[in-house]
């Protein structure tokens, strides 16, 4: 393999492990907030966003390359799976954080 194939080979492993990374902390995030601060925060149910988030890890594991993993999924997936887990984490998450309790009431960060 040429060196430039190699970088590639571990640039991509390296991205799959923080798409991996992320989608498991939105689906942590997810289970540990209360379904009421979904309904509260409009945005849609606690079990959607779970099973949307789990289906999003499931495919980013699977698709983990050599060398770590096996990659029977396309890349195209892996991309994919990603999204999921960023709309959670730049729209829903601060929303449902308003009404958990785990942000502040009037919208600023500090």
């Amino acid at each position: 393999m040429s060196a430039i194939g190699l970088l590639q080979m571990y640039l991509f492993l390296g991205l799959s492990l923080v798409g991996v990374a992320l989608e498991i902390w939105a689906l942590i995030h997810a289970a540990r907030t209360p379904a009421p601060s979904f309904e509260a925060a409009d945005k849609r149910t606690k079990t959607f966003w779970a099973a949307v988030l789990a289906g999003a890890v499931l495919v980013g594991f699977l698709g983990i390359p050599p060398p770590i993993g096996v990659s029977p999924l396309p890349v195209l997936f892996v991309l994919i799976a990603v999204v999921p887990a960023g709309v959670y984490l730049a729209d829903v998450r601060p929303a449902v954080d308003r009404y958990s309790g785990r942000g502040r009431r009037d919208g600023s960060r500090w």
